[in-house]
Order: structure tokens, then C-alpha cells, then sequence
């Protein structure tokens, strides 16, 4: 983790004069998705990172969904055995790489889409804009301010484009959210209490993979909750301005009953509430498990593994530019997935639970309550739109691959700007957490903070 202090940065874009740069050049949101403008021509792409995340999101759903709109060029990852079931499993018939720089000089991709470790993405990120190619990007953009300004600049530079994909904005739950607020339901929101709560088979995964050391990912307040803050962002139309934080790690790591390398080689499997065999998925165990041999990584990790050093508790204050004052939390080990979340305004109160990875008896579908000053509260139902994370990932992949330059009347679309100002409030509550002292946004990146009108 880079251990600079907050303020040098701040005071090395004050002196280089950055700052004005940062106003002028980060592509405005309502353009960030519009990385193809050949029609009738296929999309080029080249993927770098054939983990799960690149081998389904960003795979093998793309060549099934949109074959006459893509080609994929080239697989790059590190994992020489990876890489090449990934191409099988995907379906495409194209050149396997573990050198980044070579698939870039023989694949000639039009567009680079980055799925590897957190920790890394900058890497891509950079090479992919320096050589003149637009870049989609899995969130977390990247995992430090450091990081994110070496980014900025080198989109600027470039003059290429940078998109991160929050297929949550993407969902028709969350979209309905943003129009009732826009509409003024509740009038001016003045706070916001969001909790976020992992169950013990999805939040302990986090902790048996790369995810549970920091300087890998982050922590989760980087990887997982970037979704949580840049939809604050979006949904409060504002940028973060302060925040400060509380973390620990409580529950896994070092506090764990028992302990092992891994599940498969675990000698307490029959006493451990979290023993998992990855062999029983097939897909997991070829992509992983018969790999080990060229990374030695372990998909199945023991969740207490003495040198985890993330949180699984969290709990931060954030105050917007725009004075919104809003109460976030993020459990990791709770007995159900979900969120409840609550935005309070001077005409009203707008709140949501939400429950996510249940099974549905019947049409999916989440709520919205409503409640105005002196009335009653009225619930509104809104379905799911089909796919993962709510119905998100299919629109977001249809406005990237489908119809890049379709409209975008609700802004879901994402540029560089989102991407640095989702990840900046974790990584504020980061250091945060690690200094005792409250973090201001401005002082970490040039970007200047607006108080509503984010990204025009």
C-alpha cells in the first residue's frame, strides 16, 4: 500500500497546475459509453484477465449475445493454463497470450476490456489508452489515489476513452430510485442511511480469494462497496467531499476456530461451517484447480488464514458537496444478502430492502416504499429486468456492444470521472480507518468536486 501522505499529492497538482487540466479534459458522463462509432464493422476486442469475471461477464456471454457485433481478437493472462480454457470455454477462435504487449502489437484490438486482479487494472488501463485504444474497465477503476490520478492523466493525454461497468445503475430498481429523487418526490434529500449486508457464503468467499489482503484489492471497501458509493453519487447528482471511517476484522483471518491452507487440504472439513468444495463446480475447478500449477493460487482459501488484513465490518461517514449527509455500513458474514436503504428529504422519506441471491417463487421483482410528510405511504413494485444484478448486466451490455451511441435519458452511463469518485470514498475510508483522522476527497486526485451537476 502506497504510504504517502494524503496532502502530497494535493500539493503536487496544485504546484504542476493540474487542476484546471481536470476540469477540461475527463470526458463528460453523457459520452462515456460511446466507445464505437464503425456501423457495420465489428468491434475488435482484446481481454486481459480470464478469471471468472472475464470468462462470464465479459466472455462467453459477450460471444453468445453479441457475435455480430464483436470479434475477440486476443485472451491475455498471466496463468499460461488459464488462458487457454478460457478459450475454450468462451468459444472463440482467436490467439492466447500471458504477454500483454505482445497481444497488443499481433491482435490489434480496437477495444481492450481489463478483468484482472483489482491491483493491476491500472496497468491495462494505461497501456490500453497510451496505445491509442478505448478501455472498459471491472470495477474498482483501480485501488489507490496514486493510481487513479496516473489514469486521469493518461486518458487526457491519450485522448482515448476509459468506461467502468456499474451494471448496478444499469438495474430497473435502481433506475426508479434516480427518477423518483430527479422527480423531487421528497424534496431536497438531506441524508441517507445505506447498509449493505454480505451472507456467509457470498461475503466469506471474498475472504478465501485475492480479495482478502489489501493490497490486492483494496479491501472491500474498495471492491465491493465502489458499487454502493457511485451509486450515492449517482443517485445524489454530487461528489463526496469528506469522509471518515471505522473498520476491523472481527470474524475472519486470525480470529477463525480453525485453520487451514485450503478447504480441499483441510483437516477440520467435518467441523467448519465454511468448508466449500470448489471441485463441485466444474467451470471453477477447470479454471482454477487445474491451474494451480502454473500461479500457485488457490481458489479455495482458507477464510481464516492468519495474513488476511482486510475488514469485515465497516461502518463510514460521508458528507457530499452538495451538504447530503449519508450513513453506510458493509457486513460481511450476516445470515441473508441484501440492502435496506433510506434517502430522507424535506418533503418525504424514500427507502428500499432489498434482498439479493434468494430463490424466487414467483416474477422477480423489489420494492420501493414512498412516504410523504403528513401522508401515507405508498409501495411501488418494480419488476426485474432478466440477467444478473437485477437486470443491470444485460442493459449495460447491450450500450456498450449493442448500441453504443443509444441515448441515455437517466446518465447510467459511466466514465473515467465515476470510476475515480466511487473508488476515492473507499479508499478515503481506507485511510481513514488507518490514520484515526476524517479524509478530504479534494486533497487526493485534480478532479474538481462539483455539487451537483456531476460530469457536464
Amino acid at each position: 500500500m502506497n504510504t504517502k501522505s494524503f496532502n502530497s499529492r494535493r500539493d503536487f497538482l496544485a504546484k504542476s497546475g493540474s487542476l484546471l487540466a481536470g476540469s477540461i479534459f475527463i470526458h463528460p458522463i453523457g459520452e462515456a459509453l460511446t466507445l464505437w462509432d464503425k456501423p457495420g464493422e465489428k468491434m475488435k476486442i482484446g481481454l486481459v484477465g480470464t478469471g471468472i469475471r472475464g470468462t462470464t461477464m465479459f466472455g462467453r456471454s459477450v460471444k453468445q449475445v453479441y457475435n455480430d457485433q464483436v470479434e475477440f481478437v486476443g485472451l491475455c493472462d498471466k496463468n499460461e493454463g488459464r488462458v487457454a480454457y478460457a478459450k475454450e470455454y468462451i468459444g472463440v477462435d482467436c490467439p492466447v497470450y500471458t504477454d500483454f504487449d505482445k497481444m497488443l502489437a499481433e491482435a490489434k484490438p480496437d477495444v481492450i476490456i481489463v478483468t484482472t486482479m483489482d491491483s493491476t487494472h491500472h496497468e491495462f488501463i494505461i497501456k490500453g489508452l497510451n496505445s491509442g485504444r478505448n478501455v472498459i474497465s471491472e470495477k474498482p477503476m483501480t485501488t489507490d489515489e496514486f493510481k487513479c490520478q496516473d489514469i486521469l492523466d493518461a486518458e487526457r493525454k491519450s485522448g482515448k476513452k476509459l468506461i467502468v461497468t456499474f451494471n448496478y445503475r444499469y438495474s430497473p430498481h435502481r433506475q426508479k430510485i434516480y427518477e423518483l429523487l430527479r422527480a423531487g418526490e421528497i424534496g431536497d434529500i438531506t441524508s441517507v442511511d445505506f447498509h449493505w449486508y454480505l451472507n456467509t457464503s457470498h461475503g466469506a468467499d471474498y475472504f478465501r480469494r485475492w480479495h482478502g489482503y489489501k493490497e490486492k484489492s483494496g479491501t472491500l471497501l474498495v471492491h465491493k462497496s465502489t458499487h454502493h458509493f457511485d451509486l450515492l453519487n449517482w443517485w445524489l447528482d454530487s461528489d463526496p467531499e469528506e469522509v471518515f471511517a471505522f473498520g476491523q476484522l472481527e470474524f475472519y483471518g486470525k480470529n477463525g476456530p480453525y485453520r487451514g491452507e485450503t478447504c480441499r487440504s483441510c483437516p477440520h472439513k467435518g467441523k467448519c461451517d465454511f468448508y466449500w468444495d470448489v471441485t463441485k463446480n466444474e467451470h471453477l475447478t477447470k479454471l482454477y484447480v487445474e491451474n494451480e500449477k502454473y500461479d500457485g493460487y488457490h481458489r479455495d482459501g482458507c477464510v481464516f488464514r492468519e495474513d488476511i488484513n482486510i475488514y469485515d465490518k465497516m461502518a463510514v461517514q460521508i458528507r457530499y458537496k452538495n451538504k447530503v449527509q449519508v450513513s453506510y455500513s458493509l457486513t460481511t458474514y450476516s445470515p441473508y444478502e441484501g440492502y435496506r436503504i433510506a434517502f430522507n428529504g424535506t418533503k418525504g422519506r424514500l427507502e428500499a430492502w432489498v434482498k439479493e441471491s434468494q430463490p424466487w417463487k414467483e416474477e422477480p421483482k423489489d420494492e420501493i416504499r414512498l412516504t410523504k410528510n403528513f401522508g401515507e405511504s405508498e409501495i411501488i413494485v418494480v419488476p426485474h429486468g432478466g440477467g444478473g444484478h437485477g437486470g443491470g448486466d444485460t442493459r449495460l451490455k447491450d450500450k456498450i456492444f449493442k448500441d453504443p451511441a443509444a441515448a441515455d435519458p437517466w446518465r447510467q452511463s459511466a466514465g473515467s470521472r465515476d470510476g475515480a469518485m466511487s473508488i476515492l470514498v473507499g479508499i478515503a475510508a481506507r485511510n481513514s480507518i488507518e490514520s484515526g483522522k476524517p479524509v478530504m476527497v479534494q486533497d487526493m486526485t485534480d478532479i474538481p468536486l462539483k455539487a451537483s451537476g456531476r460530469g457536464i
